[in-house]
């Protein structure tokens, strides 16, 4: 270590244990190496934690102090002379790190539990058993599977390059951003510790006829404009399953039906619901008899539909 500690903190001699304390957790989020990928940034993040390690438990400060960069070698009764960094000083975290992986990351902007992360990384680097570290990853579902559920088995890439595949079982009604957490199948623990776990964030892929709104699902219903003046029962394959749909006589375009509880499933509470809503299509090109057809009925229609327009 030839740095100054209270140089790689950012501090003053004279710095209160509080100030300390917010300039290493202000480096640790820049340096950690699952977020910064520079490559010295896991040696940064080290020097940073030893400079913490020291400068936080008043007994190593003030040994510090007084003889610098030799202070281990004095260490009195409380030393431990020839240890690096793994001072008794407050370390964040009581439980094991995560490791990101497959296709997910970690971004400095996003939800980390810093207390998480900054703890694992010191445990690391510590001696004596401990928990293997969390793994997380996205696991992208079609509309379809989201709603009905099931298992399937996804295949993920390791960090040392090979890949391996996992039997999940996706439940009914699961939502976007919600988790499933495979106990044990993560990162293996270390001299004897329990290994981590393996946590999937449900992604579901965009639909492009159906929309997911909370757990109702919306999408527009194509009926000809004799089912919509005429009244119809019109089949579709909505996420769940096929479904009958009654089309009421006299149904504009913009109408729009409910199917209830034909939404997404909610195994606590109430189903969403599937909406319909109406658009009345017309053929781009007729034949000469429909076309006679079309003729014949406007010419025997009273109805007006600009009628409050002019």
């Amino acid at each position: 270590m030839a740095e100054d500690y209270y140089s790689v903190l950012g501090v003053t001699r004279t710095a209160k244990p509080d100030e300390i304390q917010r300039a290493y957790r202000k480096l640790a989020r820049r340096h950690h190496p699952d977020v910064n990928r520079d490559p010295g940034a896991a040696d940064r993040f080290k020097e940073i934690g030893e400079a913490y390690d020291t400068l936080s438990d008043p007994e190593s400060r003030a040994r510090y102090d007084r003889f610098g960069a030799e202070y281990r070698q004095y260490s009195g009764s409380g030393g431990r002379p020839g240890t690096r960094g793994a001072g008794p000083g407050p370390r964040p975290g009581p439980r094991a790190g995560r490791t990101a992986y497959g296709n997910a990351h970690v971004n400095p902007g996003d939800d980390v539990d810093w207390e998480d992360l900054l703890g694992g990384w010191f445990r690391q680097q510590a001696g004596g058993a401990a928990r293997g570290a969390d793994h997380e990853a996205e696991l992208w579902l079609p509309l379809g599977e989201a709603v009905r559920g099931g298992r399937r088995t996804v295949r993920l890439a390791q960090q040392d390059g090979a890949t391996r595949d996992y039997d999940i079982d996706v439940p009914p009604g699961v939502l976007d951003g919600q988790r499933i957490r495979l106990a044990g199948e993560g990162a293996a623990g270390r001299e004897g510790g329990p290994p981590g776990d393996l946590s999937l964030t449900v992604r579901i892929q965009p639909d492009a006829t159906y929309r997911l709104e909370g757990r109702d699902i919306h999408f527009d219903l194509p009926v000809t404009p004799s089912e919509a003046a005429l009244g119809a029962r019109v089949k579709v394959n909505a996420p769940s399953g096929p479904v009958t749909i009654t089309v009421p006589e006299g149904s504009s375009s913009g109408r729009r039906l409910r199917l209830r509880g034909q939404g997404m499933p909610d195994p606590g509470g109430q189903p969403g619901n599937l909406y319909a809503e109406i658009r009345v299509m017309v053929p781009p090109r007729l034949s000469s008899k429909v076309r006679k057809l079309y003729e014949q009925l406007g010419e025997v229609s009273d109805f007006h539909p600009r009628e409050g327009l002019l």
